[in-house]
Order: C-alpha cells, then sequence, then structure tokens
C-alpha cells in the first residue's frame, strides 16, 4: 500500500516549521490526556466498587457475614424480616448450570463448523446469524421466554406455571451461545496449522484431526469462552426476572428443574424500585450486588487469565508438544495410543460423574455412568470413516439448532408484531397503560439515552485505546489499565444501574433522569469502544508508523494523520456495537432514568424519559390486554437493534476485503 500524506499541513516536502520545544510540550500535553482517559476504566470499577461497599457492608455488619451469606431464607416483607442470601445464590448457580448444560455443547460445536467444516459461503450466513443472536436485547428474550417458553414449558410438563429454573437456564443457555461461539472459534483457529498438517499427514481423518488435535490444543480457549459464557450467564437481569417465578426457594429436590427460583440479580431488580433509601433492606440488596459482583470478578478474572495463556500454550512445538500432538493423531488402533486413551479417557469420565453425583444426586450420575459407558463401546467398534460420518452430523445438528432458535424468535416476534405497527404506533404517545396509542416517546427517548451516551464514551474510549496501543509497551501499568477494562467489561449490568443509583441519582442529586440514565450506559458501553479501536490501531502496520517517524513528524502528528485514518473504520463498528447495546439494555436505566408513560418528550437533561425496552418489559409484566401492543413495541426494539448490529457487520466485512498493506 502506498501512502501519501501532508504531516505538517503544507505542501511542501515534510519539513515542519520551527518550534520544536512547543511540539514536544504539545505532545506530551496529549500523552497526559490519554493517558487519563486510559486510567478511567480501573477508577470505574474502584467507584463501583466504592459505592456498593458503601452502601451494602454495613449488611454485612448488621445482620452477620455467615447468616446473611448462609442464611435459609429471604423474606425481606415479613413480619420479622429475614436476610439470608443462601437461596439466592444458590438459584443463581443452578440456574447458570442449567445454561452451561445447554450452551457449552452447542457453543463449541457451533465454533466447530464455523472454522473448520463450513464452506466460505455458508459461513458468512452462520456467523452473522450467531451475532444478531447476539444483538436481540435481554428484555425481549425475557419477553419471548414469558409468552412463549413458559406456556410451551406449562403445557408439555403439565404445570401450573412454566415459570421456573428450566426455563431460565434455556433462555440463558441461548443468549450465552454467541460469546462461546465467538471465543471458542477464535481459540481453535488459533492452533497452528503445522497441526493439522502434521496430524493428517500421519493419516488421520479430518475429524481426528478436530478432535484429537485442534479442539485439545484450543482447550484454554474453549474453557475461557465457557467461563464468559458463565459471566454473561450470572450477569444477566431482565431475562430470568420474566422467566423464573421469583420464588426465594432452593428446589427440593435439588434436582427439581420445574421449581420457581429466584436469582441474585433478579432480586436486585424486582426489589430496589421498592425499599425506603438507607433502611435494612435497602442495605441488603447493595450487599446481594456486592456478592454479584465479586463472583462475576473472580469468573471474569479467571477466563483472563485463561486466555493470557492461549499464545504461551500454542507457541512453539517443542519436542514434548510434538509427542503429544503425534499421540493423540495417531488412528485409534495404534499400539500406542490405546494404553494412553483408556487411562485418560477413564480418569476424565470418573471425575465427569463424581461432579454429577455431587451436584445432581445418584440417580443422574449412574445414568450418566451407564451412558458414558455405552459411548465408549460404540466408539471403540466404528470405523474412523463412520466416527467422522456421526461426529459431522452432531455439529451440523447443532448449528442448525443455534439457527432454529434464532428463526423461532424472530418468527414469533415479527408475525404477532407486524400487524401493530402504523403510522400512528410510531407517532402517538401511549394511552390506557400502553394498551392503546403508539410508543413515539419511548423510540425518542432511546435515542436520547443512546446518543448522550455515544458522545460521552466514545472520545473517552478512543483516547484510551490510543494511549494503550501507542504510548505504552505491554508490562505493569498496561496489565492494570486493561484488567480495569475487562473487569469493567464484566461488570453485570444491574450493577452499573445500582452504581448509577447511588452516585448519580442520589450522591449528586441527579434525580432519576435523562443524564444519569445516560452516564451509566457510558459506563457500560465504554470497554467494547476501547477494545475495538484497540484491535483497529493494532492492525496498521508499524511501518507505516516508522515511515512518519522518519520524516520528521512528532508521535501525535503520527497518530493523528497516519495511523488512526485507516482504522476509521474499524472505530466506526464498534460505536455501532456499542449504540446497538446501549438501545437494547433495560437493567442501567431501571433505577436512573426511566418512567413508564409520558405524554411529553424531556425538555432538560434533568428529566425522566420512556425507553423502549423498559416500556416493553413493563407492558409484558405488569399490563394485562396488551399483547398487540408488546409484540408491536418488541418489533420496533428488535428492528432498531438488528439494523444496528447488521450495519457494523457490514462495514467489518466490507473493510476486511478491501484493506491491503
Amino acid at each position: 500500500m502506498s501512502l501519501s500524506f501532508d504531516l505538517n499541513g503544507s505542501s511542501g516536502e515534510g519539513r515542519f516549521p520551527s518550534g520544536n520545544s512547543m511540539r514536544k510540550f504539545w505532545d506530551r500535553t496529549v500523552k497526559g490526556v490519554l493517558f487519563v482517559a486510559a486510567i478511567f476504566g480501573v477508577l470505574t470499577v474502584f467507584f463501583i466498587l466504592l459505592f456498593l461497599l458503601k452502601d451494602g457492608v454495613s449488611a454485612f455488619y448488621k445482620f452477620g457475614l455467615i447468616d446473611f451469606l448462609f442464611g435459609p431464607s429471604w423474606n425481606p416483607a415479613g413480619a420479622v424480616p429475614v436476610y439470608g442470601t443462601l437461596p439466592l445464590w444458590v438459584d443463581t448457580i443452578l440456574v447458570t448450570i442449567g445454561a452451561m448444560v445447554i450452551a457449552a455443547p452447542l457453543g463449541v460445536a457451533g465454533a466447530i463448523y464455523i472454522s473448520e467444516i463450513a464452506h466460505p459461503k455458508v459461513k458468512n450466513v452462520v456467523k452473522p446469524a450467531i451475532e444478531l443472536l447476539a444483538g436481540i436485547p435481554s428484555v425481549v428474550f425475557g419477553f419471548f421466554g414469558l409468552i412463549v417458553l413458559t406456556d410451551w414449558l406449562r403445557v408439555t410438563f403439565d404445570v401450573p406455571s412454566g415459570e421456573s429454573w428450566l426455563a431460565g437456564s434455556i433462555l440463558l443457555g441461548i443468549m450465552a451461545l454467541p460469546t462461546i461461539v465467538s471465543v471458542s472459534e477464535d481459540a481453535i483457529s488459533a492452533v497452528p496449522k503445522s497441526f493439522k498438517h502434521g496430524s493428517l499427514a500421519v493419516g488421520a481423518t479430518n475429524w481426528q484431526t478436530i478432535s484429537r488435535v485442534l479442539v485439545p490444543s484450543a482447550l484454554s480457549g474453549i474453557t475461557a469462552a465457557v467461563i464468559l459464557g458463565m459471566g454473561r450467564a450470572i450477569g444477566e437481569t431482565m431475562a430470568v426476572m420474566m422467566v423464573t417465578g421469583n420464588a426465594a426457594i432452593i428446589p427440593s429436590p435439588i434436582t427439581d428443574l420445574l421449581s420457581p427460583v429466584r436469582t441474585l440479580t433478579g432480586t436486585i431488580g424486582i426489589e430496589m424500585g421498592e425499599v425506603a433509601v438507607g433502611s435494612d433492606h435497602y442495605h441488603a440488596l447493595f450487599g446481594v450486588a456486592v456478592i454479584l459482583l465479586v463472583i462475576t470478578l473472580v469468573v471474569n478474572l479467571s477466563a483472563q487469565k485463561i486466555l493470557k495463556k492461549i499464545n504461551e500454550k500454542h507457541a512453539g512445538t517443542g519436542s514434548k508438544k510434538e509427542k503429544k500432538l503425534l499421540l493423540i493423531s495417531l488412528p485409534k488402533d495404534h499400539h500406542l495410543t490405546k494404553k494412553f486413551r483408556g487411562s485418560k479417557n477413564l480418569i476424565t469420565a470418573g471425575l465427569l460423574v463424581l461432579l454429577t453425583f455431587l451436584v445432581a444426586g445418584i440417580i443422574p450420575a449412574v445414568i450418566l455412568a451407564v451412558l458414558v459407558a455405552c459411548a465408549n463401546f460404540i466408539s471403540d467398534r466404528l470405523s474412523p470413516k463412520h466416527s467422522q460420518v456421526i461426529a459431522y452430523s452432531l455439529l451440523y445438528a447443532a448449528v442448525g439448532i443455534i439457527i432454529l432458535t434464532l428463526a423461532v424468535i424472530l418468527f414469533d416476534i415479527f408475525s404477532k408484531g407486524l400487524p401493530a405497527i402504523s403510522w400512528e404506533f410510531l407517532t402517538e404517545s401511549p394511552r390506557n397503560l400502553g394498551r392503546e396509542g403508539g410508543i413515539f416517546p419511548a423510540i425518542v427517548g432511546t435515542l436520547y439515552l443512546v446518543a448522550g451516551a455515544i458522545a460521552m464514551a466514545l472520545p473517552i474510549g478512543i483516547g484510551a485505546a490510543i494511549y494503550m496501543t501507542e504510548y505504552t509497551k505491554e508490562g505493569r501499568l498496561t496489565e492494570i489499565i486493561r484488567t480495569g477494562i475487562d473487569l469493567l467489561n464484566g461488570t453485570p449490568s444491574i450493577v452499573f444501574g445500582l452504581f448509577g443509583f447511588s452516585f448519580l441519582v442520589l450522591f449528586l442529586n441527579f434525580g432519576v433522569s435523562l443524564i444519569a440514565g445516560q452516564i451509566t450506559l457510558a459506563l457500560m458501553v465504554l470497554p467494547t469502544i476501547i477494545r475495538t479501536t484497540e484491535e483497529a490501531l493494532k492492525s496498521v502496520p508499524q511501518s507505516v508508523r516508522h515511515g512518519s517517524l522518519a520524516l520528521g513528524s512528532t508521535k501525535w502528528q503520527t497518530i493523528y494523520k497516519v495511523v488512526i485514518p485507516p482504522a476509521i473504520p474499524g472505530i466506526i463498528t464498534g460505536t455501532i456495537l456499542s449504540i446497538g447495546r446501549a438501545a437494547g439494555e433495560t437493567a442501567p436505566i431501571l433505577f436512573t432514568a426511566v418512567v413508564f408513560s409520558s405524554r411529553f418528550l424531556p425538555s432538560s437533561e434533568f428529566d425522566p424519559v420512556m425507553a423502549l425496552p423498559y416500556h416493553l418489559y413493563i407492558l409484558s409484566t405488569n399490563v394485562p390486554g396488551a399483547t398487540e401492543n408488546q409484540y408491536g413495541t418488541a418489533v420496533v426494539l428488535v428492528t432498531i437493534v438488528a439494523v444496528i448490529y447488521l450495519f457494523a457487520i457490514f462495514i467489518r466485512n466490507h473493510y476486511q476485503k478491501s484493506v491491503r498493506w
């Protein structure tokens, strides 16, 4: 790629006017500003922790740490209020385990299919479809689950209500799929090609290469993908609030999938809007938020630590790794592999059965042991060709399930929602509690919230990314900043909402207002902008920078005039993705910005607003007889977010095809 640029704003030869000291001063000033932007993520995590602890730590003192964590009952409204969170975090873990049982095999299978099997044309359809699944707002998942999924469970299992642990796990499993597919695919694609070529060269089939070379080599990344998926499930609020039944009990027996449950996030979302500020109940909910934040921080730190080691594990092909590669890629009837695989499979199966016994009891463990034994018996007698046919069939089925899930959700929403769409629906204010009229104030309020959030997050995010990419080397400071940003990215959306409520609404006295919601959403989307901008800047070759500096330009002139312009498509992509996420979020604005019904648009930044996600949540959970407008609101919200995400995908694909260095 040839470059032609004017570094000093003239048509000269690249010479600069005098004033080197001024240019150096300007460079130092810019670097300082960018450093402040970069450290902002770390400071935000610190302030979130500070304000949660400020209001939550008194719950640990007042109720006792052990009683608060392990108390068997949560009943703040009782004659004698009881604040034991054991059923809340146990239910959270149960729902998450159920979600991972669904999402992990489907997600890994989808990643294998996209990475190693799919034709490029098929991949160009399947991958955006899975990414589109990630773009569906959680409140829309909750709405679909409340209207369709819970009713199906009620009829299928002949129970009074389908709102249950199983409903929550199914929804969260679907919502975690895009994260697991994306990260797992990256991990599989990162395995050195020499591994695959070596396996095929010694006579292994394509499936043997995938299952015994690529997947084991990418196991660290796949594990991190599942952990990140767990973090996504643990931190979800709206969907679980709408479909789990919200009963603060531990299922009895513990394997009762149809029992109603209540998660940590659901408890905060349901009860925070009704408590008196400063009451025991208020502080107890902040204590619940502290528990939730600690769990998600541990989960995300674990995932990041694993991901950090992936490159180290894939770097080099030392003799030890080469021997292992040869061993796992040889045909299964080879004499070198029988003993190794037999002992390894026995240990793995034993650990899996033991874990099942500890979590679910003796009967599921016995069933699993029988299934594992049957699977090993059959696999030992199948030829490699037949094994590949069966494996490929299962992979196709897994991808089919993912695509079918997306199709069912979209078909249900659009087939029932499009009849509600009219000019009046899009341009009028709601009437009769939203049963009649339109959603115009909610559309405008959503746009106000998103525009303000992006206006605040974009300069900070781009500045932070520039500092970490251009001004620092990998070291302690960069690691601290990046860890802070990663933790901010993994913070549950309801925690952002609580922080906004505690700091902006109460401490700064903004009240429930547009500005409070915009700041809260800006903090939430900031990590996305930083990460995508960082990747875009890294894609610019170092030789471009060196050429600019060799002509006498300063560091900042090089960044501003040479590095940033070719990175703009990637920056735009990150911005669009952030817009889509901000438009679909409910939990961060639940306590900071929104009201259910308003005939007028906000006249200032300190007025509350309507928003599409919150409007859909209230319509579907609190307003009977509003089915048509519920679906109409869902169609508008999904359409806005889907168009935003598809536009981002289009820009990314166009840039990947057109860029040539």
